[in-house]
């Protein structure tokens, strides 16, 4: 039997053991088989061996240097295809050239990047799917109103339809993290453009969501020209959590007419 992986804290590792959840993680690609599906942060394989059974063309990658030794002995069918290196330096295109759905029980120390990774390659990622903290898991599936919706909310949410699949116990990892996790699943929605300059909406809701005690009016009356009317309108009485996605990019439309010039 292979020398076991010992878990580093270094890299936020926390190795699932219970098999039927790795097992139902798979399961959220059933309808992407045929499709390159590259998975982030395999450590040993217990996700990995379920994407291989269910006949999927899959890719990993693995930053840490023992688990990918342990993945080659292990898993000899993956040969060629077990890439040592950080996902969020890896450049998609170049790898695949086409489109591929991402997987993954991600470290929880960079969660929120690996998704923003995905958000800059959305039009060659249809899917996400993966096991992640719950806390961050609830942020992505959010809506107006919530306590936790907010910047990963309306950012990935313009995008893509988000669903929270199920929670997972701390209990069925090795070492067991100190929070709840969660499966979540993002499937590409058919939005093709916003209908407004992306970078000035994105500019405006992490300047909102950065101050999201304050109303509308005072988070972005920096950005708007004095004297502007458009801050008399009621949407800048409410909070940024008050606001949908479409409602930013209407937000945006209108503030890019009285925007301050640089």
């Amino acid at each position: 039997m292979s020398k076991l992986v010992r878990p580093k804290k270094s890299l936020g590792q926390h190795f699932l053991t219970d098999l039927s959840i790795a097992e139902k993680i798979a399961q959220t690609l059933s309808s992407y088989k045929g499709m390159p599906i590259l998975e982030v942060g395999p450590g040993m394989g217990v996700l990995t061996q379920y994407l291989l059974s269910e006949g999927h063309d899959l890719t990993v990658v693995e930053l840490d240097t023992e688990s990918v030794a342990y993945l080659n002995k292990n898993f000899p069918m993956l040969a060629g295809r077990i890439v040592e290196g950080d996902f969020l330096q890896m450049d998609l295109a170049k790898q695949f050239g086409k489109n591929l759905c991402v997987i993954g029980n991600y470290p929880y120390n960079i969660s929120s990047q690996i998704f923003f990774k995905v958000l800059d390659h959305k039009d060659m990622v249809p899917c996400c799917s993966g096991m992640i903290q719950k806390e961050v898991a609830e942020r992505l599936a959010a809506k107006p109103g919530s306590k936790t919706y907010g910047i990963l909310s309306v950012l990935m949410q313009a995008w893509y339809d988000v669903e929270y699949l199920f929670t997972v116990s701390e209990h069925v990892f090795n070492p067991p993290p100190k929070v709840k996790s969660a499966v979540i699943r993002m499937i590409r929605n058919d939005v093709t453009e916003l209908g407004c300059n992306e970078q000035l909406f994105k500019r405006i809701v992490k300047t909102a969501f950065n101050q999201r005690r304050k109303t509308m009016r005072n988070s972005l009356k920096p950005l708007i020209e004095q004297g502007s009317s458009i801050l008399s309108q009621e949407i800048f009485n409410l909070r940024p959590e008050q606001i949908s996605v479409a409602q930013f990019i209407e937000l945006t439309n209108e503030i890019e007419k009285h925007i301050v010039k640089p």
